[in-house]
């Protein structure tokens, strides 16, 4: 496995920077928009911080820029809109002290959820600083093999919870099922934020659309996503490239994937090949210093 994630490792970067590039082909329209998406870039690398305050502060640049607010004034319903979100994602931010395996996975990973916003690759640095440094429950070559197992399992990225907690449940108990256990509470905590926000938030996300307040803070949130991820490819890639060889396969994997539009599953498989091959060619020592 270690020989595998050798190779893989450095197109997952790849992978998270061709899925960024597609990103801002949708929403980064003007120069604001870059200076927010710079900001998070720095604030992300220099202190890991907790992307919740990063975004909740992109967006409020966004919707003063943006929007109407001191053009107009605002009508109670899209005041109360705001209130709502601002107070939804402090929620989610808020710290939680459980006892149980099982209930801090599911507080972490309910907070985990909260923070996610435009692709589940914005809280990659939430989800390192949290399992790594904090909770210590994986070390940074784990945690880059869960987000790899994410980028290349069905569905969407997050599913790198379903990893994380079948993983960080089986190596503390030794019991499958009890890594069963962490899996589904990580899964559910996860998803289970998007899953209410759409029920919540949805309807008044639906009738103030149009709103240019609510336009704004969404476009500012959106530039943070994108400085967000950018910051992950620096964490992940101090992790994942440390030689000549990884460093080809990640630019050999982003010329792929510009070039010729490779699918993950083909790219992820090629880069298992070559890590099988040159691994016990190089040994490379920094893959088991890291």
């Amino acid at each position: 496995m270690r020989a595998i994630f050798y190779g893989v490792s450095p197109a997952v970067i790849a992978l998270i920077l061709h899925s960024c590039y597609r990103l801002t082909k949708l929403g980064m329209k003007d120069w604001i928009e870059w200076v927010i998406a710079a900001a998070a870039f720095l604030v992300t690398v220099a202190v890991q911080a907790e992307v919740a305050l990063v975004f909740i502060g992109s967006g409020l640049v966004g919707l003063l820029y943006y929007g109407s607010l001191f053009r107009a004034r605002e009508s109670p319903a899209t005041t109360r809109f705001f209130s709502l979100g601002v107070l939804f994602a402090a929620t989610g931010a808020a710290p939680s002290s459980i006892g149980k395996l099982l209930g801090e996975l599911l507080a972490f990973f309910l907070k985990a959820g909260s923070l996610t916003f435009g692709s589940g690759l914005v809280i990659v640095p939430f989800l390192e600083k949290g399992l790594v440094q904090q909770m210590q429950w994986l070390n940074e070559r784990d945690f880059l093999v869960a987000v790899a197992m994410g980028m290349i399992s069905p569905g969407p990225v997050v599913i790198t919870a379903t990893f994380v907690g079948y993983l960080v449940a089986a190596r503390l108990s030794g019991s499958l099922i009890d890594g069963f256990l962490g899996s589904l509470t990580s899964t559910i905590g996860i998803f289970l934020p998007s899953f209410l926000l759409v029920l919540i938030a949805a309807p008044l996300l639906v009738r103030y659309r149009t709103n240019p307040n609510v336009q704004g803070f969404i476009k500012g949130a959106f530039s943070a996503a994108i400085g967000t991820i950018l910051g992950a490819c620096v964490l992940l890639g101090k992790i994942a490239i440390g030689d000549w060889l990884t460093a080809l396969v990640a630019i050999g994997s982003l010329v792929a994937l510009f070039r010729w539009k490779v699918s993950n599953p083909v790219l992820v498989a090629a880069t298992a090949i070559i890590g099988l091959i040159a691994f016990p060619l190089l040994k490379p020592e920094w893959v088991f210093v890291k």
